[in-house]
């Protein structure tokens, strides 16, 4: 089939598969290797649908995503330049690298494959030939209107370029005049746009038609002047986006004609219908300045009991520290969770105990352990011996099982206790403790009466009411809580037609879940704060945390520490990355401690 178009001419997107030719970095770009330049070869062969390759028009994107990938979707990225040959079409783009979806498509080697829908969205109006053009690019913006002015005729524009630091994507531009603007002085014009450009510049040049693609800022800077100067506009929007192709509605911008799909509708606007709202929120700071060269203070405390950081391994997911002491310093972490310890040895579930999921791991391991009394003797003199503090994961069956545990800790110098309380009660045809609040506060009542330690209830994201269940532990003498433990799963056998585990259901944890458990995490703590203060007790976090950015948000919605469990599989660095990154961004921000920040999300 030959390509589709438009009533209008334009090709409509396709998806397909690209080669790269190239990806490299732009010299000019500052820091260094924070902007890339990536060329692909599309070609009738490798494309899916169509024997014609469209070739994009100047305005136009593609949703990038490499063809091996973790991520869920494309990356919208403005065509750079784009030509024909033959039934090939070659296109580059400019890249800035920020995120795991530009960071995964600026990795791209040589000949591996992309997959790209496009080209999609509108293109920038030819100007009169009575015009008088101006061109703006503001930061990685430069490319789509670069592209664009490398179409029109030689010297008969000018064109602004502005730029944080350093200068780039402006080889195709052949202005009769060019101007460089940078933040920080190192080319051109110190300082930003309107350094540069005004409404009164706009008037004396005589400018008819502005066409302008970067930041957000920028573009409503240009449609201010442009309308004080009674000049014609085109800007190129941004905004995140799922399909492409003007299904979703994900992408939509507010005008003065109604909301608009950017993908399908623009992304070039009319300057003079956009709504430029001002940001919600400002960017928040600590009271150093940022970038300084003080050390950020990570330690928390979490029912009296003082963790160097907020970091600790989650139980389940990393035996009891000596484990992976070979792989990596567990030292540096804040502390150690055990196996979940039960009264007496348990070998666990048969059959099948782990699926891998997208973005996530079905366990049905069934708390298979030694026992409290062989814990105590041979597992925790080693965990004690690690700087981290080791909490122990106390589990059962039944109330008496639950108590005898907790009395055998009691007598040791283990420093906290997590009571598990998403194990199911026999006694009550297998319902978990944590399902029900009278269930659950009877449980931690008992558990309260026998040892004096602090006890930390582990809850399950499973239970009707959530919060009734926190507040019911909370009064029956929790010191703390901590949420989530794993959701409900299961999985079925394509062979044999049959759930894959005996037990038929399963937990289910890891990155896919970490949105969910963010959300319980903030609720309960929003509960929480409507106590009075002497009776709000401390939130743990824990739920598909990956990296420091899943951390701080955990920390933000309020919690007091975080735990980290299945990303320690994948990359058992995970945590000491998260410690590292976490610091990083309190010095960014000038955070002195964690309490600056703790529990902002209001």
């Amino acid at each position: 089939m030959k390509q589709l178009t438009d009533c209008k001419g334009e090709p409509l997107p396709i998806f397909g598969k690209g080669l790269v030719t190239e990806c490299a970095v732009v010299p000019g770009a500052v820091p260094f290797g924070s902007v890339w330049n990536l060329k692909v070869l599309m070609v009738a062969d490798l494309s899916t649908g169509s024997d014609d390759i469209p070739v994009p028009i100047p305005g136009q994107f593609y949703l990038i995503r490499a063809a091996k990938t973790g991520l869920l979707l494309g990356r919208p990225i403005s065509v750079y330049m784009a030509r024909k040959a033959g039934e090939a079409a070659h296109i580059e783009f400019l890249i800035l690298k920020k995120g795991k979806g530009t960071q995964e498509i600026c990795g791209l080697k040589k000949n591996e494959e992309v997959q790209l829908i496009g080209p999609t969205g509108n293109s920038f109006p030819t100007p009169e030939k009575t015009d008088k053009v101006c061109i703006v690019g503001g930061g990685i913006g430069v490319a789509p209107v670069a592209g664009f002015a490398s179409t029109l005729e030689p010297k008969s524009y000018d064109f602004f370029a502005s730029f944080k630091s350093g200068s780039y994507g402006l080889e195709y531009v052949d202005a009769a005049e060019l101007k460089i603007t940078t933040d920080d002085g190192s080319a051109g014009i110190h300082g930003m746009l309107p350094a540069a450009l005004t409404a009164q510049t706009l008037k004396e040049k005589g400018y008819t038609v502005l066409y302008a693609c970067g930041p957000t800022p920028m573009l409503a800077y240009v449609q201010k002047i442009c309308m004080e100067a009674g000049v014609k506009s085109f800007l190129s929007m941004e905004k995140n986006m799922a399909c492409g192709v003007g299904a979703c509605l994900g992408c939509t911008i507010t005008t003065t004609e109604g909301n608009k799909r950017c993908c399908k509708d623009g992304p070039v606007f009319k300057g003079e219908i956009l709504q430029f709202e001002p940001p919600k929120y400002k960017a928040i700071f600590g009271s150093e300045k940022p970038a300084s060269d003080f050390e950020p203070d990570l330690s928390v405390e979490v029912a009296g009991v003082k963790f160097a950081n907020p970091v600790i391994a989650a139980s389940g997911t990393f035996g009891y520290g000596s484990e992976y002491a070979s792989v990596f310093d567990v030292n540096g972490l804040g502390g150690i969770c055990s196996k979940g310890l039960t009264l007496q040895a348990r070998p666990g579930n048969t059959g099948a105990r782990l699926v891998e999921t997208s973005s996530g791991l079905i366990n049905s391991i069934g708390l298979e352990n030694p026992g409290i009394e062989h814990f105590i003797e041979h597992e925790l003199p080693s965990m004690l011996a690690l700087k981290p503090v080791t909490i122990a994961n106390l589990s059962g069956s039944s109330i008496e099982t639950y108590v005898e545990g907790a009395k055998l800790l009691e007598k040791t110098a283990v420093p906290m206790i997590e009571l598990n309380i998403s194990c199911p009660n026999v006694k009550a045809g297998g319902m978990g403790f944590g399902m029900d609040c009278e269930l659950a506060s009877t449980v931690t009542k008992a558990v309260r009466e026998v040892t004096k330690k602090p006890l930390m209830v582990k809850l399950t994201p499973n239970a009707p009411d959530l919060i009734g269940v926190a507040m019911a532990v909370r009064e029956a003498g929790a010191d703390a809580l901590s949420l989530v433990n794993t959701f409900q799963a299961m999985s079925i056998d394509l062979n044999t037609g049959r759930p894959v585990f005996d037990n038929i259901r399963a937990g289910f944890s890891g990155p896919a879940v970490k949105p969910i458990a963010l959300r319980m995490v903030y609720d309960l703590v929003q509960s929480m704060n409507k106590l009075p203060e002497s009776e709000r007790i401390p939130v743990v976090g824990l739920g598909g945390i990956s990296c420091w950015q899943d951390a701080v948000e955990f920390l933000m919605a309020g919690a007091s520490a975080i735990q980290v469990g299945t990303a320690t599989f994948s990359n058992p660095n995970t945590m000491l990355e998260i410690i590292r990154g976490l610091k990083d961004y309190m010095k960014q921000k000038g955070f002195k401690t964690i309490s600056e920040f703790r529990g902002i999300a209001q």
